[in-house]
């Protein structure tokens, strides 16, 4: 009995260990799943880099992002970490 009373601390210690860790981080890769799938033409968006683009095309794996006037970039999709409204 007092084996099975030693090991009631680690398991508290992985159970906070998930709570505070593990699941915060699943939900926040559900988060950009679900983005990323619904990213659409005139998208504001930010990139991992901290590029702020409007979304011009998307493909099956890459997103293409009008960044100035004359610039366009492609960029994978898993690129985009945050979509920030629509176009003006």
């Amino acid at each position: 009995m007092s084996g099975l009373l030693n090991l009631i601390p680690i398991f508290l210690i992985f159970l906070v260990i998930y709570l505070l860790l593990v699941l915060p981080q699943m939900q926040e890769q559900k988060r950009l799943k679900k983005l990323i799938e619904n990213l659409k033409e005139g998208d504001k968006v930010v990139t991992q880099g901290g590029i702020h683009g409007v979304v011009k095309k998307v493909e099956k794996n890459t997103v293409t992002l009008k960044i100035a006037p004359k610039a366009e970039v492609v960029f994978e999709k898993t690129a985009i970490v945050r979509v920030i409204g629509k176009k003006s």
